[in-house]
């Protein structure tokens, strides 16, 4: 077991941490006051599109920095997943930043389906475009009217007639629904009750200009749309979609996702990684350079040990994180589900309390959009939520582990 980085993830490294020091931390700030002026309020069918992360887009992809998270030499860069792991670091010190490489969560789990599971038919039609950047896509899992931290509660249904498929039902949390290019959702449904538990629900494409979808509205996260992207509530009424449309199978769904979330997964704890490194790395400078009752504000309130803290509690964080990518790449998702869970537990909790330091340690600036701070609050709050409630993960991690105990 070595992490040192290979010498490919280290150049495709230092290439991001150029492009990122070069392009994007320049214009971090403005950007994201720009996005809050230009997308007002909830009004997603009117929200636009910043100019300038588009034009670095079309940079990113000029530089050979483009679908980095995409093991095909073809395709992709063929990083492993603990070789793209670090790249996913970096960029998660700017949010918006994965877009610009074409790395942007739901999109890359997307088509990480796509390129697993996806037909010929499929892959063409969808993958292609999403891999160039032509469109957008959002993944429909979560309901609002059931519990959905149990995923087999899922009742929006999918039903065959003949050559088409036919679905009902309401999803929400949609992530990147609002976005103008968002044109497909995969949709997961119930499509055989009569099945075990884990083998009734599929996956389906689904275009979002298909007759019988109604886009109802964007939820606000703390406060925030989290414009032009936002995160949504979609309805569907008898939408008709041909079969060709369902992936691998009917009551493939559970297998599907369980490929689908385990590397997106590492991806979502490295981005939160780079986002407590950077929230240090605020509170460092800041806590050096304010004085309160004559002392820096690091030397007071016992504050040097939480910083202390912060950095054991990172550097902890990462070495699971890159454990789990090690055993993915070594012995595949399915015998890296304790890792996998487990640090979908440890990195978020991490991410709330460094932020939280950060945020103590800024006083009112810290709540205020002078510092990215606030965005990082409510990103590290969500994320304990999104792709499962820690107590999920908890309770997978507890089934593992004392079933290594059976018949002892």
């Amino acid at each position: 077991m070595d992490f040192q980085h290979s010498q490919k993830a280290q150049e495709y490294l230092a290439r991001v941490k150029a492009f990122m020091q070069e392009h994007v931390y320049p214009i971090e700030d403005q950007v994201y006051a720009d996005m809050h002026a230009m997308n007002p309020g909830g009004d997603w069918v009117n929200w636009k599109l910043h100019p300038q992360v588009e034009a670095l887009k079309k940079e990113a992809k000029k530089q050979g920095l483009w679908n980095l998270f995409l093991p095909d030499e073809k395709l992709g860069k063929a990083l492993s997943c603990i070789e793209y792991a670090p790249l996913a670091e970096e960029m998660g010190r700017v949010p918006f930043s994965p877009e610009i490489f074409n790395c942007n969560a739901p999109d890359t789990g997307n088509m990480e389906v796509l390129y697993h599971f996806g037909s010929e038919y499929q892959q063409q039609t969808w993958l292609t475009p999403l891999l160039n950047g032509e469109i957008r896509s959002v993944f429909g899992m979560t309901e609002p009217d059931v519990a959905s931290s149990d995923a087999t509660n899922m009742a929006a249904t999918i039903e065959m007639d003949g050559d088409e498929v036919v679905i009902n039902g309401k999803k929400w949390w949609s992530t990147g629904l609002g976005h103008p290019n968002a044109k497909v959702t995969i949709f997961m449904g119930l499509s055989n009750p009569e099945n075990e538990r884990h083998a009734q629900h599929s996956m389906v494409i689904v275009p979002l200009d298909s007759k019988g979808i109604e886009i109802k509205r964007m939820l606000q996260a703390y406060g925030d749309y989290d414009a032009p992207y936002g995160h949504g509530e979609m309805h569907f009424t008898n939408v008709r979609v041909p079969k060709e449309n369902i992936i691998t199978g009917l009551g493939k769904g559970f297998a599907i996702a369980q490929g689908r979330l385990g590397p997106g997964r590492i991806h979502h704890c490295m981005r939160a990684i780079g986002m407590a490194e950077k929230a240090l790395e605020l509170a460092i400078k800041r806590g050096l350079s304010r004085t309160a009752f004559g002392k820096p504000i690091l030397k007071l309130g016992g504050n040097g040990e939480r910083l202390a803290d912060a950095r054991m509690a990172i550097d902890q964080a990462r070495l699971m994180t890159l454990n789990a990518a090690w055993k993915i790449d070594a012995v595949g998702v399915k015998n890296a589900m304790t890792e996998i869970s487990a640090i979908k537990v440890v990195v978020p909790r991490m991410l709330q309390n460094v932020v939280d330091m950060a945020v103590q340690i800024h006083g009112g600036a810290g709540m205020c959009n002078d510092f990215p701070l606030a965005r990082f609050a409510a990103g590290a709050r969500a994320l304990r939520l999104a792709d499962g409630p820690d107590e999920v993960h908890q309770a997978m991690v507890t089934r593992l582990e004392l079933k290594k105990y059976v018949n002892r």
